[in-house]
């Protein structure tokens, strides 16, 4: 089975309209499945239409059996072009298939798994082999070298922009909001080589500790930052508890507050009857 074209137009012909019981034959005479309900009929061309129905077969639930009948200007006959089993909307399909080697996601490494880099892995470099005289294996040390292999320019410019990218990059929200930028914090480490001009890492355990972050990101615990001066609390004014306050009503006539001339009566009736 085929696969069956996009509906294009919108005005379906009478004759291709109808076709509805030459559509349904068609699936039972394939042999492929029993045939449900049928959920619509959609135009291809002028000349051709897609009736839709139910499948109704185990473990493809959602999935629809689509017809295409075809029938020229003038003509009385309908035929039948294609027939395929498609999903619907709501159809269960499997996911795309992902290759292995691709499968594996940020996040997924736990303890003792093993993970080697990818064959011909264009992030990596030969590095500096050991030559040994120490003067000159000791300075490739300090300059980074000295390994198998090191991160290649296209791995160093992946890395970077991803990192300019994430939660910690110069266009994040807190980035925005801050007062100031990394580049100027003392808690701001710069990495070494081509990437310490853009990069470093965060030394603030109430920031962005351990993470690299963009040096034009920032946050509100730069160590330029001062807080509010005075006494009270440092995100608001003090509070005076002994201050009267008042809130005004929406009735304002003073209300009468002396007992009436009945409540003056019962409260001495009640004194007397005590006595």
């Amino acid at each position: 089975m085929g696969g069956v074209s996009a509906p294009v137009v919108t005005e379906i012909p009478p004759l291709l309209a109808d076709a509805v019981s030459v559509a349904q034959a068609a699936v039972v005479e394939s042999g492929e499945g029993p045939v449900g309900a049928h959920l619509g009929v959609e135009a291809v061309d002028e000349a051709s239409a897609i009736h839709r129905f139910a499948a109704d077969l185990p473990g493809y639930g959602g999935w629809q059996w689509a017809v295409v009948v075809a029938a020229p200007p003038g003509s009385e006959t309908v035929t039948v072009s294609e027939l395929a089993l498609l999903p619907g909307p709501d159809a269960l399909v499997a996911p795309t298939w992902v290759p292995w080697d691709e499968r594996i996601r940020p996040g997924d490494l736990a303890p003792g798994d093993l993970l080697p880099p990818r064959h011909e892995d264009v992030r990596l470099v030969p590095g500096y082999l050991a030559t040994g005289d120490p003067a000159v294996d000791d300075v490739a040390l300090e300059l980074g070298l000295g390994r198998k292999q090191v991160m290649s320019r296209e791995g160093r410019l992946e890395a970077a922009e991803r990192w300019a990218e994430s939660d910690f990059g110069p266009d994040s929200p807190m980035a925005k909001a801050a007062p100031g930028t990394c580049v100027t914090c003392g808690f701001y480490l710069a990495l070494q080589g081509s990437l310490s001009a853009a990069f470093g890492v965060c030394g603030n355990e109430l920031a962005a500790d351990g993470h690299v972050v963009h040096a034009a990101y920032g946050c509100g615990a730069h160590s330029d930052t001062e807080g509010p001066t005075g006494a009270g609390s440092p995100a608001y004014a003090a509070y005076d508890d002994g201050a009267l306050e008042t809130t005004p009503t929406e009735n304002t006539e003073p209300q009468n507050t002396e007992p009436r001339d009945t409540e003056a009566v019962t409260d001495i009736t009640e004194s007397s009857s005590t006595l």
